[in-house]
């Protein structure tokens, strides 16, 4: 169609500098024009690499589309790029190291990312094992550099338990993330320094954490605060643990703002939508996303894993005085 040889065309499709400028928008055209797509297969097995991107996503409920989010800040970083996105689930039942293995032994990928880490993740230690690239979204205590993305999870605890404290709460309390969880360590850090700070007097339930159902989160609270001495401040680390706080509490005749207060990690913008006297901090996962898609790509390039890191900070949403 254009009249050229084939190793033309292909160079000029791959954008190769020796082919004129005018040339490679010719070609360009009229590959736009016909809805060429090159062979995937056949890319494969000339360049070693599949151009796909594999992400391992957790299907928990607290946090309000983790997914899509996450997905929609990946789309952002590769749409310029040749590479496709492949979803694959991770069960909160454990680690997934299977899932990981396949990919690797099978080429499924050219790249990993997934979330939820763990102190000593069986899968990074696999990845860095095989010079495997990928990000996480979540830090690790390996002394073995890797790339990551991670939300300051101190400094959210922190900041909203000292804003209870500045309510003037005299007792707060927190839901944790599940212990085997890296940023359980990071949360719970910051809200005892919080606490250790000021002196108030805190507690920790031990029956739930960020992955217990909403229904089971809303009888705790409902039950304890049926109790002498209850909690009067709550941090909350999603969406879902906030609104289960409150509908426990209703059910107690208390209302928000006046015998009690909340102070809640929110990803969808949607809690200040059905409850804006809930004070919020805010995790942008988009960004994150779209921050790890692009530490990705350098890595697959090549780029060294220590230079391959973001910490990102929290978005305050406490109305100012």
């Amino acid at each position: 169609m254009t009249g050229l040889a084939i190793t033309t065309v292909s160079r000029a499709l791959g954008n190769a500098p020796q082919i004129s400028e005018s040339t490679r928008r010719r070609v360009h055209a009229v590959a736009a024009e016909i809805g060429y797509l090159p062979d995937r297969a056949a890319q494969r097995l000339k360049t070693g690499r599949t151009n796909v991107i594999s992400v391992l996503l957790d299907p928990h409920e607290e946090i309000l589309g983790f997914g899509t989010s996450i997905m929609h800040g990946l789309a952002r970083a590769l749409q310029a790029t040749s590479y496709h996105l492949i979803v694959t689930p991770n069960f909160l039942d454990g680690s997934n190291v299977d899932a990981v293995n396949y990919i690797i032994r099978n080429g499924m990928a050219d790249g990993l990312i997934f979330s939820r880490t763990e102190p000593f993740d069986p899968r990074v230690r696999l990845l860095l094992e095989n010079g495997f690239p990928f990000v996480t979204h979540g830090r690790t205590e390996f002394s073995t550099p890797h790339a990551f993305v991670d939300y300051d999870n101190f400094a959210f605890a922190y900041e909203a338990t000292k804003r209870l404290i500045a309510k003037g709460r005299r007792k707060v309390t927190i839901i944790l993330p599940p212990r085997r969880l890296t940023f359980h360590q990071y949360m719970l850090h910051g809200f005892m320094t919080a606490v250790r700070e000021a002196g108030v007097a805190y507690e920790i339930p031990e029956t739930l954490d960020l992955d217990s159902p909403a229904d089971m989160i809303r009888d705790h609270v409902r039950r304890r605060g049926a109790e002498p001495d209850p909690p009067d401040g709550y941090t909350c680390p999603g969406e879902v643990s906030a609104l289960a706080t409150i509908t426990g509490m209703s059910d107690n005749g208390l209302t928000l703002c006046a015998e009690y207060d909340i102070v809640a990690k929110q990803t969808s913008r949607l809690l200040s939508q059905i409850q804006p006297k809930v004070e919020t901090i805010y995790e942008d996962l988009p960004a994150a996303g779209e921050a790890m898609g692009r530490l990705l790509l350098r890595r697959i390039a090549g780029e060294n894993p220590e230079d391959l890191t973001m910490l990102l900070g929290p978005q305050f949403g406490f109305p100012t005085p």
